[in-house]
């Protein structure tokens, strides 16, 4: 009977428990651990392993398009689901963004898509550099 009453408590407790997009830095801490090599610390491509690449990295800042920044594009780039019409296949999959809790994502469409944390926190922190 206790074990129940601790279980349904623990339960109610994490239902109440807000689950909420992450913010920029703690994106920007991802990125710094997994991207700056390439993209550089602005997110421009100039990265200090950028000049041994063929083709450049990508600039980071000017992902959105008609002031729209694709959410799903994004996302499929990073976790190495679509890489359609990249020009190069240097850009290594992070299996690591994919580990941990999920939140709900909204990626343009209205509906909520369980992405992990930390794949959700990159996300926060490109979005945030768009010029």
């Amino acid at each position: 009977m206790y074990r129940t009453a601790v279980v349904a408590l623990a339960l109610g407790v994490a239902a109440c428990t807000q689950i909420s997009m992450p913010e920029a830095p703690e994106g920007q801490k991802l990125f710094a651990e997994n991207c700056v090599q390439c993209h550089g610390v602005s997110g421009k491509g100039d990265g200090p392993w950028a000049n041994l690449m063929t083709p450049q990295p990508s600039d980071l800042t000017q992902l959105s398009v008609n002031g729209v920044f694709s959410r799903a594009r994004v996302l499929s780039i990073i976790d190495g689901y679509d890489r359609t019409g990249l020009p190069g296949k240097g850009m290594p999959e992070f299996g690591d963004l994919l580990e941990g809790d999920t939140i709900p994502v909204d990626v343009g469409d209205g509906v909520l898509t369980p992405t992990p944390r930390p794949l959700a926190a990159l996300l926060a922190y490109m979005e945030s550099i768009q010029e």
